[in-house]
């Protein structure tokens, strides 16, 4: 017989804490809910700090998930502001920056990702990152016109904060290591299709070259020293080379660690103990490998899930579902569904480079593991995606059968 579940603790109070805390009530949770987060602000979404915070369209309150009276109906014991520094698996415990402890009978890890730094930065201003509030707030007072930006990376987060720079009328950098912005997740191909929309734009695109060093005076930026051996002025420089999961704290605990947090199926890490959002990595049962994903709707969707499997008197449920993730930069609509993170193969199935039109199919071994595209209408793309959940092999893909 299972252990009644009284109090669940929920480290982590961004998206995926907090829909797991909204999805345990709404399963019939009576007992205990602690959702503990490190940041001092209540519960808020982090896509809009890149778009409507950072182009002034919101208040720094709008971005907030629920509002005051939302998070009080659910009875929650709400400690903000407080981080979790370690775990004791056989006492149930968890430690707490403040010097306290709180026990468990289940345990959400939710404590998502942090940006990655480049080495020799710390104290130097006018170098930033984009994750949390304060940070999106810091960096549009430097979105100033006719000042020069420096981007380090072009994924995703450092290709929309540039478009969305050059809309503000600053003058941008960015600086990448890979061919072309975005190949190590869609390809070169599509990379040379977002390459052409930036440098149309006016951004500075320097690909095939890495950041040596920051350049200072007065622990104030001034430039960015490339690695082949050209300088590059700036006012600000972003760097968005990527994140880390939020994982240190259980170092030693007897949960498995990887690429965040090491989950079987059913997000489970350890008996009474699961993980959600931008920190688990979960065994995909359709896409056939381990999984992590950093993207707010399959956050949300991964605390249901959660919630569901800790209330659970029977069978648990896998958590399946195909991610999906997108950004808007200038004209293009950049959409991937699945996993293509480590694909062995890329097809290319459309590039129209003057339309800026491109879709492409990924594969993981023998089977079909993602979709990209780039202004490729939803109609186009939602047959990929059902082929996605069904598991279909590549032969399938390729030659019908």
């Amino acid at each position: 017989m299972s252990t009644p579940i009284h109090r669940v603790v929920v480290v982590g109070a961004s998206t995926a804490g907090l829909s797991t805390a909204e999805s345990l009530r709404r399963g019939g949770h009576r007992g205990e809910i602690a959702l503990i987060g490190d940041e001092p602000s209540p519960p808020y979404s982090r896509p809009p700090l890149l778009n409507q915070v950072l182009r002034g369209d919101w208040s720094p309150e709008r971005a907030q998930l629920r509002s005051a009276d939302e998070l009080t109906a659910l009875r929650l014991e709400l400690r903000v502001g407080t981080t979790a520094t370690g775990l004791d698996l056989d006492a149930r415990e968890v430690s707490l920056s403040d010097g306290s402890t709180t026990d468990y009978d289940a345990l959400v890890i939710a404590t998502g990702v942090r940006p990655r730094v480049l080495p020799g930065v710390d104290g130097v201003s006018g170098v930033h990152s984009l994750r949390t509030l304060e940070d999106a707030l810091n960096f549009r007072k430097r979105l100033v016109p006719r000042s020069r930006l420096v981007v380090v990376g072009a994924g995703l987060l450092g290709t929309e904060a540039a478009a969305l720079a050059r809309s503000e009328g600053v003058d941008v950098c960015v600086v990448e290591p890979a061919s072309a912005p975005l190949a190590g997740l869609v390809g070169d191909q599509a990379g040379a299709v977002v390459a052409a929309a930036h440098r149309e734009h006016g951004v500075d695109l320097r690909t095939s070259t890495g950041v040596a060093s920051i350049l200072s005076v007065d622990r104030r930026a001034t430039g960015v020293w490339l690695s082949d051996g050209t300088t590059l002025s700036a006012d600000t420089v972003l760097v968005a080379i990527g994140s880390r999961p939020n994982v240190e704290w259980l170092r030693g605990s007897g949960i498995v660690l990887d690429d965040g947090v090491v989950c079987d199926r059913f997000c489970s890490a350890a008996p009474g103990v699961w993980a959600a959002g931008d920190v688990a990595q979960w065994q995909h049962p359709v896409l056939r490998a381990p999984v992590r994903v950093e993207h707010r709707a399959n956050a949300a969707a991964q605390g249901a899930l959660v919630a569901s499997n800790i209330l659970a008197e029977g069978a648990l449920t896998p958590f399946e579902s195909v991610p999906h993730y997108w950004s808007e930069q200038y004209d293009l609509r950049i959409d991937v569904h699945g996993h293509l993170a480590g694909h062995d193969e890329c097809h290319v199935l459309e590039l129209d480079p003057e339309s800026r039109r491109f879709l492409a199919v990924y594969r993981r071994g023998e089977h079909l593991t993602g979709v990209a595209g780039i202004n490729i209408a939803p109609r186009v793309l939602r047959p990929w995606r059902t082929a996605l959940s069904a598991a279909t092999t590549w032969r399938s893909v390729l030659h019908g059968g």
